[in-house]
């Protein structure tokens, strides 16, 4: 019986850590120009030369530039789920929720939460596919309460909290670019929640 090799071992590691670097660095190239120059205006080319790779490079990592916004909405999912799962099962499913949107809210850079909401309405087939992901969201909302209280009986119940939820969360974005950041996102979370408990 052989054991693996340690330097190939650590040799995948740093091969992991030096794809994630390099997506990082292409995220933060693009988002850099699309805040200088906007969406339209800024081509692949322009954000691989921003990210010192090239354009074929590019395309081991993303299919389009508009995947660049949408994988940094996509990372809300993994949050959320971190956060629900330090919740207990004393509680209601839907204030256990309300506590991780909560807690994640601050994770978020206001002003560039702002920004780059504003990059994404600029263009409708990013907008289209932005609110396309909150099914995505609901769907990973809903795995990680089944994950709390993983009762069959419970599952319609729990799907319904993760539609409201998702809905509570996007009236929340929705308010906090309308009003120009002038409230914390923790802070219209827990109006739209409260909101949510007096109608229903």
């Amino acid at each position: 019986m052989t054991h693996g090799d340690p330097s190939r071992a650590s040799g995948e590691g740093l091969r992991e850590r030096k794809r994630r670097e390099t997506l990082q660095r292409i995220t933060d190239a693009g988002t850099r120009l699309f805040i200088a120059h906007g969406y339209e205006a800024t081509t692949l080319d322009a954000i691989a030369a921003e990210a010192g790779i090239s354009r074929r490079t590019f395309f081991h990592y993303f299919k389009s530039k508009d995947e660049i916004l949408l994988a940094m909405q996509a990372g809300l999912g993994d949050l959320l789920t971190a956060a629900l799962a330090q919740e207990t099962r004393d509680q209601r499913p839907i204030d256990a929720v309300r506590k991780a949107l909560v807690r994640i809210s601050g994770a978020y850079d206001p002003g560039e939460m702002l920004i780059l909401d504003r990059v994404m309405r600029s263009s409708e087939a990013v907008l289209a596919r932005k609110q396309a992901s909150y099914v995505q969201h609901e769907a990973t909302l809903f795995a990680a309460l089944r994950a709390l209280w993983p009762e069959a009986e419970r599952e319609t119940g729990l799907r319904l909290v993760a539609m409201l939820s998702i809905g509570a969360l996007r009236l929340s974005l929705e308010a906090f670019n309308r009003e120009d950041g002038r409230r914390p996102i923790a802070a219209l979370l827990n109006e739209a929640f409260d909101a949510l408990e007096t109608e229903v």
